[in-house]
C-alpha cells in the first residue's frame, strides 16, 4: 500500500520537496536555494539546469531522509513559480537560453508596442490578463527574436517552450511528456481561458509557432512517470504555485480568498465557474482544472513582497537572517513617517506600471534602520490592502477574512499589521505549507486518495488568527500617506 505523496514546490529562489503521508503529516522536507542572475538593470534570469538539479536533489534527499522504498510513493505533485519562461531543444534537451524569470522587465517595450497596436482589449477579453512583461508571451518572443537560430529551430519544430512545470515534467519523464496544466497555461498571455485553447490570434501577434507549445491538461491527472529506484512513480498534479496555495488553503467556495507572502505577494479569490472581468486592475485566471472542468479566480499580483526583506538583508546588510526583520521593526514605536514603495521591477496590480521604481520617502535626520525595516514590512500589508479593495469592488463581495501562507506569513508583526490595515481577521494555518498541500491534494485526487474536494475539506487543520486592534481612523491615515508615496514612484523609469 502506498503511504506517501511527494510534493515538489519549485519557487523563485529555491526548490523544495516534501513527503506527506495519508494523514497530511509532513514526514520529511528539504530545500535548496539556487542563484539568480541580473545581466542588466531590471533583467532577471535563472539557469534551467540549476532549477532542475536543485529540485532533483531535494526530491532524492527527502526519500533518503525517510529511508523509504519508491513503491511507497503514490504520486508526485508539482507546484511551480509561474510565468518564468524556458525554451529548450527537443532533440538535445538543452536550454537555448537562461530562464527569463517572471520578475524580468526586459520585454516592457514589446508590451508597449502591443498596446499601441490596439491589442489590449483583446488580450484582456481572451486571456483575462493585462498586457504586461510579467507574463510569458513577450518573453518567448524575446528569445525567438534575440537568440541565434532560435526562431529557425522553432519553425522546424525543434524548439519547445514551457513554464517551469513543463520543464520539470519533461526532465522527470526523460522527455516523454511535454505538458502543462490549465493554471499555468492561463499565465502565458497566449491561452484563451474561455474556450480553453491556445489562441491563434495571439500566437500570430507575438509571432510564436504553435509547435513549441505544450499540451494543456488538467491540474489533477497522470501525465507520465518518473523512474525512482527503478520504480515508475506517476506524476499526477501540476499547478502554478499560487493556485496550488489556493487549493491547499481549501478555498473551494466562491468568495474565499488567500494571500501568499513569498518573493512576491499573490492574492487570489475563488470565483467558481464564473469568469469575473476586473474593472479595477486585477486579472482573471484559472484556479484549477479537474476532470475537464475549470474554476476561475480573481488575482492581484504584488511583484516585490518578501524580496524587499531579502534586499535589506543581502544588499543593505541590515540583518543576517530575514526573521530578524520582525525584531528590528518592533524596536520602532511607529514608522517614523517613513514609507517604502518596493517597486524594484515596477508595480503590479492594481497599478500595472512597468516604469514605477522603488523609493523610500519621509526620511529625516532621526530616521533609523528600524524605521526603514518597519516601513518595508508595512509596504507588504499596504499593497495587499490595495488588492483586497479592488477585489471587493470587482466581486461585489464584502470580504471578512483572509487566509495566509508563505514564508513572510510567519512574521507576527506583519500579520497583525495586515489585519489592522485591512480591518479583517487574518487566519494562518499551523501547517504553513499551503502550496505543497495543494500539490498533495491534487495528486491525491488523481490517484484515488480523495474522492472529491468535500472529503479534502474535512481534513481542515488548526489555524492561528489575528484580529483587528488598530482604530480605523489610524489605519486610514497610514493608507493615505502610503498612496501619496505610491504616486511619487509611478512612471519614474520613463521620466528620467
Amino acid at each position: 500500500m502506498t503511504k506517501y505523496i511527494l510534493a515538489l514546490d519549485q519557487g523563485t529562489t529555491s526548490s523544495r520537496a516534501l513527503l506527506i503521508d495519508r494523514k497530511q503529516q509532513i514526514t520529511a522536507s528539504a530545500q535548496k536555494e539556487f542563484p539568480q542572475y541580473y545581466p542588466q538593470a531590471a533583467w532577471v534570469e535563472q539557469d534551467p539546469m540549476e532549477i532542475f538539479s536543485s529540485q532533483f536533489a531535494v526530491m532524492n534527499e527527502v526519500i533518503a531522509q525517510s529511508d523509504i522504498a519508491a513503491e511507497e510513493i503514490a504520486a508526485i505533485g508539482i507546484a511551480n513559480q509561474r510565468e518564468t519562461t524556458i525554451m529548450w531543444n527537443r532533440k538535445s534537451g538543452r536550454p537555448v537560453y537562461n530562464a527569463i524569470v517572471w520578475q524580468c522587465r526586459r520585454t516592457a517595450e514589446i508590451i508597449e508596442e502591443i498596446k499601441k497596436a490596439g491589442y489590449s482589449d483583446y488580450i484582456r477579453e481572451t486571456t483575462g490578463l493585462i498586457p504586461d512583461a510579467y507574463f510569458s508571451a513577450s518573453k518567448i518572443k524575446w528569445i525567438l527574436d534575440n537568440i541565434p537560430e532560435a526562431r529557425a529551430a522553432a519553425s522546424a519544430g525543434d524548439l519547445l517552450f514551457g513554464t517551469v512545470d513543463s520543464w520539470l515534467v519533461w526532465q522527470l519523464t526523460d522527455g516523454a511528456a511535454h505538458v502543462t496544466d490549465y493554471t499555468n497555461a492561463s499565465r502565458t498571455m497566449l491561452y484563451n481561458i474561455r474556450d480553453l485553447c491556445w489562441d491563434e490570434k495571439l500566437l500570430e501577434i507575438f509571432d510564436i509557432p504553435p509547435s513549441c507549445l505544450p499540451d494543456v491538461r488538467n491540474s489533477s491527472e497522470i501525465y507520465g512517470y518518473c523512474n525512482i529506484q527503478g520504480h515508475r512513480v506517476p506524476i499526477a498534479a501540476i499547478a502554478g504555485d499560487q493556485q496550488a496555495a489556493l487549493f491547499g488553503q481549501r478555498c473551494f467556495r466562491p468568495g474565499q480568498i488567500k494571500n501568499t507572502y513569498g518573493t512576491g505577494c499573490f492574492l487570489l479569490m475563488n470565483s467558481g465557474h464564473e469568469l469575473i472581468s476586473s474593472e479595477n486592475g486585477l486579472v482573471t485566471t484559472i484556479a484549477s482544472g479537474i476532470k475537464g472542468e475549470v474554476n476561475y479566480a480573481l488575482e492581484g499580483s504584488i511583484f516585490v513582497a518578501g524580496a524587499v526583506i531579502q534586499w535589506l538583508r543581502d544588499e543593505m546588510n541590515f540583518f543576517k537572517n530575514s526573521s530578524e526583520s520582525e525584531l528590528l521593526a518592533m524596536k520602532a514605536e511607529d514608522n517614523g513617517g517613513v514609507y517604502f514603495v518596493p517597486a524594484f521591477t515596477g508595480l503590479g496590480a492594481p497599478h500595472w506600471d512597468q516604469f514605477a521604481r522603488g523609493l523610500i520617502i519621509g526620511l529625516t535626520r532621526g530616521s533609523q534602520k528600524e524605521h526603514i525595516s518597519r516601513a518595508a514590512l508595512e509596504s507588504i500589508a499596504y499593497q495587499t490592502y490595495d488588492l483586497v479593495s479592488a477585489m471587493e469592488k470587482d466581486s461585489g463581495i464584502k470580504l471578512k477574512e483572509l487566509y495566509v501562507d508563505g514564508g513572510a506569513a510567519a512574521n507576527n508583526f506583519l500579520m497583525q499589521f495586515q489585519a489592522d490595515i485591512l480591518g479583517l481577521t487574518v487566519h494562518r494555518p499551523l501547517i504553513h505549507e499551503s502550496t505543497a498541500l495543494g500539490a498533495y491534494y491534487l495528486a491525491g485526487l488523481a490517484v484515488g486518495w480523495f474522492s472529491d474536494t468535500d472529503q479534502i475539506s474535512e481534513l481542515a487543520g488548526e489555524t492561528e488568527s489575528f484580529f483587528v486592534q488598530m482604530p480605523r481612523a489610524e489605519a486610514d491615515d497610514l493608507l493615505k500617506s502610503w498612496h501619496e508615496a505610491v504616486k511619487r514612484s509611478l512612471g519614474w523609469a520613463e521620466a528620467v
